[in-house]
């Protein structure tokens, strides 16, 4: 698992650290993982040429140094110090007593940017805030005209570390080597995108982080300990029964995608009520149909209510009224009573995108995409319950705030195509019928659906909802065996 810690959980493990160690240990450490990570992309060192955008504190002390490392490998390494008055003052020796230079206030910064085969941006660090100033952008913007590749010093600058915001312009890096821990912004869009691959670098902060951090990001074995398991005393009832009311006459394959997900989810059969049961049928016969209403169609332990589901606002309210655990998405989060989604005791999931987190919120699209981290919070705290937030990074949050939010990448820009969503809150509720919680239904299900679309994607195609559906008995096994 991948976590991430706040600047101010950062900072204060940091300073515990180097109580303990003989001062700028924790610097050279940074440093030498970095010009590690830059020397691997390179290639070759000897020759290569470096240039070094300098900002001021530490965050240009790593840089710094490292590429004082770089320097005394035979790479010919240029400094261009954004706050010269500011710029580490060892760091800075270092850098020209490995026969690095600085660019000077007579040089032309774009030239050696020009023809520069790596660039290291070390322009702000994890406290920086509002964007790049305005000074820095033209230099921001020759690197990324070049042909170096950009690697960025903690996390790119321009963005936000705790929030994954981007006020203004930031860098766009081809690589972001981190320390100690991974930072929000690194796991969450729209920062996210700007870092490009990560990779961190250990200088011991793990000793003295907390164990509870502020974001997880699942991976295979942690999914797979997740998933519900068979026993020799299951039955199709044990194993759990997920009801679903989806589909419309206008929109039958919403229904059918939804069942496509529940079925291979987990749970031990797949109850449908709807006015979509002859495609279902057609489809999945093995489906347990009934005209409705929800509360005489049989007990369930989970309920999916709102793909495709159009203005039927008192199958809704049924399920809502249920004492079992429910996924809402689509038209059912359109429909849904504020205040019945509050009053519910049994565990709730949201599943909206952007437009429809916006309706819930009384805001602007805009906003939510802007601001993902701090949105998906909102929602949960403001309803008391479970939300998934789709996008290109999933987020799922507790309406407890002390409870890290989970981050899920796991996907592919295939994705975007009609009725996956159906299929996600398919799978996501037959998960809830076979016993996960709320938050683990969610986030093993966002990371099956994404491995199943990366698989259906897999040769460059599009791919469509119902491919993706039948991909996920590939992305189960496929996490099981890891």
């Amino acid at each position: 698992m991948r976590t991430a810690h706040t600047v101010d959980t950062v900072r204060r493990a940091e300073a515990e650290l180097m109580a303990r160690l003989p001062d700028g240990t924790l610097m050279q450490r940074a440093a030498a993982g970095l010009a590690a990570a830059c020397a691997e992309l390179l290639g070759r060192v000897y020759g290569a040429r470096v240039v070094v955008l300098v900002g001021s504190g530490d965050n240009g002390g790593d840089a710094l140094y490292a590429g004082a490392r770089l320097a005394r490998r035979g790479a010919g390494v240029h400094a261009v110090l954004l706050a010269p008055d500011r710029a580490h003052p060892g760091g800075l020796a270092a850098l020209t007593a490995a026969g690095g230079r600085v660019v000077g206030a007579h040089d032309d910064p774009f030239d050696v940017l020009a023809a520069a085969d790596l660039v290291l941006d070390g322009i702000t660090g994890i406290g920086g805030t509002g964007g790049l100033r305005p000074d820095a952008v033209p230099v921001v913007r020759a690197a990324r005209g070049s042909n170096a590749v950009v690697v960025a010093v903690d996390l790119p600058s321009g963005v936000e570390a705790d929030s994954g915001e981007v006020h203004g312009e930031a860098v766009p890096a081809d690589l972001t080597v981190t320390f100690g821990t991974y930072k929000p912004a690194l796991l969450v869009d729209p920062a996210h995108t700007l870092a490009g691959a990560v990779r961190p670098v250990d200088i011991g902060l793990d000793a003295v982080l907390p164990s509870v951090p502020a974001l997880e990001a699942l991976q295979h074995g942690d999914v797979a300990r997740l998933l519900p398991e068979p026993d020799a005393t299951s039955d199709k009832y044990r194993r759990g029964v997920v009801g679903v009311v989806a589909g419309s006459a206008r929109y039958p394959g919403a229904a059918v995608l939804a069942v496509a997900g529940a079925l291979r989810g987990g749970a031990g059969a797949v109850r449908y009520v709807g006015h979509a049961a002859d495609a279902v049928i057609a489809r999945f016969p093995e489906t347990l149909v009934h005209a409705g209403p929800p509360e005489r169609a049989g007990r369930v332990q989970a309920w999916i209510v709102g793909p495709g589901l159009g203005d039927d606002l008192d199958a809704v309210d049924s399920v809502l009224d249920s004492d079992v655990p429910v996924l809402v998405d689509a038209d059912g989060l359109r429909r849904a009573d504020p205040d019945r989604l509050r009053a519910r005791s049994a565990p709730t999931l949201l599943t909206p995108h952007a437009g429809e987190a916006a309706a819930l919120l009384g805001g602007a699209r805009t906003d939510v995409e802007a601001r993902r981290l701090a949105s998906v919070r909102e929602l949960a705290g403001r309803y008391g319950a479970t939300v998934l937030l789709k996008g290109s990074t999933t987020l799922v949050a507790d309406p407890d705030p002390r409870s890290p939010v989970r981050v899920n990448a796991m996907g592919t820009p295939w994705l975007a195509t009609a009725g996956s969503g159906d299929v996600l809150a398919g799978l996501a509720g037959s998960l809830l019928a076979a016993g996960l919680t709320a938050r683990d239904a969610g986030s093993a299900a966002a990371y099956l659906h994404g491995l199943a679309a990366r698989h259906a994607a897999s040769k460059g195609v599009p791919v469509t909802s119902y491919e993706v559906a039948e991909g996920l008995g590939r992305a189960w096994r496929d996490v099981r065996d890891a």
